[in-house]
């Protein structure tokens, strides 16, 4: 397996949140424990309220700004800031501004033990209160697909 991934390299995708560039995962290098991807979001997208119910993450804004929530409380991020999410805790990441978002996500771990890859991850939960409602009155967010 590979120890390195240069530019050129990265596993491209576009879910509904983001376009992503996967730096590190199982089918890419020999990582077991880490997950790590560089996403971009587009202005006045979202990664809506949702949880990993099995890893713990890490948000690290590159550039622009982030509206990152973690629980029920957030902050505006800007490069170099990071959130750090435990296991299970609902998050949401926010691109009301104007500019281009783009961030690190650093997962871990990047296989699960047997018997939990079948759970969902991400869960989504913006549906559910608290999460439903608890942006009222904030820029509504958008992903791919609502344009």
């Amino acid at each position: 397996m590979k120890r390195f991934v240069q530019a050129g390299e990265p596993i491209l995708e576009t879910n509904p949140w983001t376009h992503n560039e996967w730096l590190c995962r199982p089918d890419l290098v020999a990582a077991e424990k880490l997950l790590m991807v560089r996403a971009t979001m587009l202005p006045g997208h979202c990664h809506p309220f949702h949880r990993h119910p099995h890893r713990e993450e890490i948000i690290h804004v590159v550039s622009g700004r982030a509206e990152q929530w973690v629980g029920d409380e957030y902050r505006i991020l800007g490069p170099g800031e990071i959130a750090h999410l435990p296991a299970g805790v609902v998050h949401a990441t926010f691109n009301p501004f104007e500019e281009t978002l783009v961030f690190h996500a650093i997962l871990s771990p990047a296989v699960l033990a047997e018997g939990l890859e079948a759970d969902p991850d991400p869960e989504d939960v913006s549906a559910e209160e608290p999460w439903a409602s608890i942006r009222e009155g904030m820029t509504p967010c958008r992903v791919f697909g609502d344009d």
